[in-house]
């Protein structure tokens, strides 16, 4: 079968020695080029296999500078710099939350809370990477699709490496604060009546150029800094039983696991996580194939749901995602648009934790995972909340508050003490009924 010409190696540009290029479905190697990303025999995006020469200790990697983010793992990356586009991203928090535990049922739950990156979401990991290779690279404009966060954060990064950035957006289907931030950052962008998926297939086409570098998650080298996320999880906690992750296009989920896998094999640990990923009705192409039995997802040409982030109809990286969750013995689950609004107002108002509705799709996930009987109880879940809640502030008006008016200091004070007693009042009839209930 002949090669494609714009499949062919370019160049090494500052890769490691030892990286190759590997198809996921037919296992076939490549010599590696920034601008190789899909295997021409079985159209699936390749991934990254490497080696490293150096090992350093975990204690080691933990004195360096978190200023220094995904950096601070140098040796686990395929791209030899001295001069990263880096604005610190990675090193996020990852936060017990007891509350979840007990709804939950298991004996530890965490939150990765990804929104704490410099744009707000994952994709700051796989962007220092992906903008640092494009810059070395010698690109002149980077392209991406987006349904926001990855527009958000292309166009902060390559502002930062004075690159031109083109966003491709499904006009009028991407949250505002995503918009916002792409506006802000000076990207150029090109609002495409159709999907995601309608964008992704114009990035592709422009990708095909030379004068253009792609930022979307079929380049293997981007999901090379969002594998990082595992090893801090594994630096802070060691290796949990489970970790849950919203899929949309589908490549954070197979990066993470990706990442658990290299700290096996190197040696660094002795155990796998079991992966669950976690799609929205509506926009569940591959979650709801699994849970049918099927080899091959069902693709949607308009997918919805209102977790704008992950509704994408023909996720590209679904073989990578499917081959994560059956080697880990894991599952896809799907859950309802209610479902995750719930489970966003449950992270936020009891353990303070503002999720975007797509990053509160994991919790969602876990705690109909544990309805089902999937969790055993003495187990520790990561639950990967992907984007910070300001990146669609739209989504609070499916939560209700209470907003009181004042007219003058006194009146301000009669309302707070009439609100405080109501509030104390109703709690404590919740807390009598709990104690009926478990009588």
């Amino acid at each position: 079968m002949e090669i494609n010409p714009h499949l062919e190696p370019k160049g090494r540009g500052n890769l490691s020695v030892d990286v190759k290029l590997r198809c996921p479905k037919c296992h076939r190697t490549f010599e590696p080029s920034e601008k190789l990303f899909i295997c021409p025999y079985c159209n699936q995006p390749l991934e990254v296999i490497y080696e490293p020469d150096e090992k350093p200790s975990f204690d080691e990697i933990r004195r360096r500078s978190r200023i220094y983010g995904i950096w601070r793992f140098k040796e686990f990356l395929p791209i030899k710099t001295s001069n990263p586009i880096t604005m610190g991203e990675g090193s996020t928090p990852l936060v017990r939350v007891e509350k979840l535990e007990k709804l939950i049922g298991v004996r530890r739950v965490y939150v990765k809370f990804e929104g704490a990156n410099p744009t707000g979401s994952f994709k700051d990991r796989g962007m220092s990477l992906a903008i640092t290779l494009a810059r070395e690279s010698g690109s002149k404009a980077v392209v991406a699709a987006s349904t926001g966060n990855t527009a958000a954060s292309a166009a902060a990064y390559a502002s930062r490496a004075s690159l031109l950035t083109f966003l491709l957006l499904p006009r009028g289907k991407v949250a505002l604060g995503k918009m916002a931030q792409s506006i802000l950052h000076g990207a150029i962008i090109v609002e495409i009546e159709g999907n995601f998926d309608d964008a992704l297939e114009t990035a592709r086409r422009l990708a095909q150029r030379e004068e253009f570098y792609p930022l979307n998650s079929f380049n293997p080298w981007r999901l090379e800094g969002q594998k990082t996320l595992a090893y801090e999880v594994f630096e802070e906690i060691g290796v949990p039983d489970h970790v849950v992750v919203p899929v949309g296009n589908a490549g954070n989920i197979s990066a993470i696991w990706k990442g658990f896998k290299e700290l096996k094999n190197w040696g660094y640990s002795d155990t796998l996580p079991r992966m669950a990923g976690i799609q929205a009705e509506g926009s569940s192409p591959i979650a709801s194939a699994f849970k049918l039995g099927l080899d091959a997802p069902l693709f949607t040409e308009n997918p919805e749901t209102l977790a704008t982030a992950i509704r994408i109809g023909k996720p590209v990286n679904w073989f990578k995602a499917w081959k994560a969750v059956t080697e880990s013995s894991g599952t896809f689950e799907v859950v309802s648009d209610s479902d995750i609004i719930r489970a966003q107002r449950l992270l936020a108002r009891e353990e303070g934790i503002a999720a975007e509705p797509a990053g509160a799709a994991s919790i969602a996930g876990a705690i109909k995972l544990a309805q089902n009987g999937y969790f055993n109880g003495d187990e520790t879940v990561v639950c990967v909340v992907t984007g910070h809640g300001l990146k669609d502030p739209d989504s609070v008006k499916f939560h209700p508050t209470t907003r009181l008016r004042a007219m003058s200091v006194d009146d301000a004070i009669e309302k707070v003490i009439k609100s405080l007693m109501e509030r104390s009042n109703k709690n404590r009839e919740i807390e009598i009924k709990r104690q009926q209930v478990a009588s």
